[in-house]
C-alpha cells in the first residue's frame, strides 16, 4: 500500500511516495481563500444539477451526503445531512476523474519524451474548454477556476510581486514561471497542428491550465496526476484529519468524515502540512496564522576568507543537497529553511543542525580547527559539527554570526511589512486588496519565525557558554 501526495512544486521535484496501507492516500488541491474556521451554511445560489450529471456519467452514486452551494468564499461543499465520524462521504470512480490518459490519440502521438504528465494534464483542460458545450466533460470544466479568479503568484504582477520580495517566494514565483513558459514552447508546435482546436493558444492560457493541473486541483495516484471532479469543491482546514483516499481495488476515491457534521455545514479536508508560501503559490490563499510558516535563509561563506576553500570543499565534503535532520528541518547547500522554533515535549526544539554546522566551520580560524571537524564528522553519520565547539567562546561566536542574520532579516521584514501600508488608496481594487492582505499574511509569518529563532539564540548565548569544554593547551 502507498501514500500518494499532493502534487506541489512539480516542475522542482516530486514528494516520495510511502508504504502505509492498502489505499493510496492523497492530498486534495483547491484554489480557496477560506478560513478553516469558519463554516459558511447554504444561503443561495445551490449548484444542485452538478452531482446529477456526475452520478449520470459515473453510472454509480458519488455522494447522498453532500450538496454543492455558495459560500463566502465560492462553490463550497455542505452536508445535505447530518454526519457521523466515520462515514464514507464520497465516492467518485476513477473513470470520471480527467488524467494525461484523456488526450486525445493523435495530440499525445506528437508528444516527446520530453513531455510531462502535469503539461499533459494542462493539454487535456485546454481541448475540453475549446470543445466549450460540446465537450462530455462540459458540466465540470465550466466550473473549474477563471483567471481572474485565481491568485497564484504566478498570476501576479511586477508591481504585486513587489510586495512579497522579502520572501524566497519571490524568486520561486519566477523560477516557476519560467520553467511553465519553458513547457509550453515545447508544446506548441503539437498544437499548433489541431489548428481548428487550438487556434491562437497563448502561454497565458497554457498557465491557467498548467495551474489547474497542478496547483489547484491536482492529485497523485499510481496513474499519475488527475482532477476529482466535485471532490475538489473541498475547502481546506488545517486542522482536519480528513484527506482522500485512493482505493485501488475499487478504482475509486473516497473521503472519510473526520468529525460530526450538521445539516448545512461546511464540509471540510486538509490540504497539507504547508507553509503560507506554498499555500499561495499552489493555491491561491493564506491562513491569518499558518503554523507551519518557514523562513528559507542563505549564509555565504566571504570571498576575503583566508580559509574559504578550505571550508567550501569540507562543506562540499559533507554537507549533502537537501538532507533532512532529525527535527525535519532541510538545508541544501548555502540554503537553509528554518521553522518556527517552539516547544516539543518540554523540550524546546532549535535551528537546524545542519545551518549551525554551517556557522561552526563558517567561524573556523584555523586549518587544524577544520581538520577536527572533519575527524569527527568522520567518526560519526558524515555530518559536520554534530556537538558543540570545545573552545566555547568560539561555539558562542558562530550563534551570534547566526543571530546577527537573524536581526538583519527580521529588520528587513519589518520594513516591507511597513511598506505595504503605503500600498493603498481609496480606489484599490478588490484584487489588489486580496493579494496585499496575503503579503502581509506570508510576511508576518515569515517574520514570526525569524523573531523565534532570534529568541532562542539569544538564550543559547545567554545560558550555554559555562557548559562547554575549555579550549585545549
Amino acid at each position: 500500500m502507498l501514500l500518494g501526495a499532493r502534487i506541489t512544486n512539480l516542475w522542482c521535484f516530486q514528494r516520495p511516495l510511502c508504504t502505509k496501507s492498502p489505499r493510496l492516500c492523497a492530498k486534495l488541491t483547491f484554489s480557496s481563500l477560506s478560513d478553516s474556521k469558519v463554516l459558511h451554511s447554504i444561503d443561495a445560489d445551490c449548484d444542485d444539477d452538478f452531482l446529477p450529471w456526475l452520478e449520470r456519467k459515473a453510472g454509480v452514486e458519488i455522494s447522498s451526503f453532500l450538496s454543492i452551494g455558495k459560500s463566502a468564499y465560492g462553490r463550497s461543499v455542505f452536508a445535505s445531512q447530518k454526519l457521523r465520524t466515520g462515514d464514507c462521504i464520497l465516492k467518485v470512480p476513477f473513470d470520471v476523474q480527467l488524467s494525461q490518459d484523456n488526450l486525445r490519440p493523435k495530440i499525445k502521438s506528437l508528444m516527446g519524451d520530453e513531455i510531462g504528465n502535469v503539461a499533459k494534464l494542462a493539454i487535456v483542460i485546454l481541448f475540453e474548454q475549446k470543445m466549450g458545450k460540446d465537450s462530455e466533460w462540459a458540466p465540470y470544466i465550466s466550473r473549474l477556476p477563471q483567471a481572474g479568479e485565481m491568485h497564484n503568484t504566478i498570476f501576479w504582477s511586477e508591481d504585486e510581486l513587489d510586495m512579497i520580495r522579502q520572501s524566497s517566494l519571490f524568486q520561486e514565483t519566477v523560477n516557476k514561471k519560467a520553467q511553465i513558459e519553458m513547457e509550453f514552447w515545447a508544446i506548441k508546435p503539437a498544437l499548433e497542428s489541431f489548428p481548428e482546436v487550438f487556434n491562437h493558444i497563448k502561454l497565458k492560457d497554457f498557465m491557467c491550465a498548467y495551474a489547474l493541473a497542478v496547483e489547484s486541483r491536482a492529485w497523485r495516484s499510481t496513474k499519475g496526476v488527475s482532477l476529482i471532479p466535485f471532490a475538489d469543491f473541498l475547502n481546506h482546514d488545517g486542522l482536519s484529519e480528513a484527506i482522500v483516499l485512493n482505493d485501488e481495488d475499487k478504482q475509486l476515491s473516497e473521503v472519510i468524515a473526520d468529525r460530526n457534521y450538521a445539516p448545512k455545514e461546511e464540509v471540510l479536508i486538509r490540504y497539507g502540512n504547508f507553509s503560507n508560501a506554498t499555500l499561495i503559490l499552489d493555491f491561491g490563499f493564506t491562513l491569518p496564522y499558518n503554523r507551519h510558516d518557514e523562513v528559507q535563509i542563505q549564509i555565504k561563506i566571504p570571498d576575503h576568507d583566508p580559509l574559504r576553500e578550505m571550508k567550501l570543499e569540507l562543506l562540499q565534503r559533507h554537507c549533502l543537497p537537501s538532507i533532512k535532520d532529525i527535527n525535519g528541518f532541510k538545508s541544501s547547500k548555502d540554503s537553509f529553511t528554518i521553522k518556527e522554533v517552539r516547544s516539543a515535549g518540554g523540550k524546546r526544539k532549535g535551528l537546524p543542525i545542519s545551518l549551525r554546522a554551517f556557522a561552526r566551520v563558517l567561524c573556523c580560524s584555523s586549518p587544524q580547527e577544520l581538520c577536527d571537524l572533519a575527524v569527527e564528522a568522520a567518526n560519526n553519520d558524515g555530518r559536520l559539527a554534530r556537538r558543540p565547539l570545545r573552545n566555547g567562546s568560539q561555539e558562542i561566536l558562530a550563534h551570534q554570526l547566526l543571530l546577527s542574520q537573524m536581526t538583519q532579516l527580521t529588520e528587513e521584514y519589518n520594513a516591507s511589512i511597513k511598506s505595504l501600508d503605503l500600498v493603498t488608496s481609496p480606489s484599490m481594487c478588490k484584487r489588489l486588496s486580496l493579494r496585499k492582505q496575503m503579503a502581509r499574511d506570508l510576511l508576518i509569518g515569515e517574520l514570526r519565525v525569524l523573531e523565534s529563532a532570534s529568541a532562542w539564540l539569544e538564550n543559547y548565548c545567554t545560558t550555554s557558554a559555562p557548559t562547554f569544554y575549555s579550549c585545549p593547551g
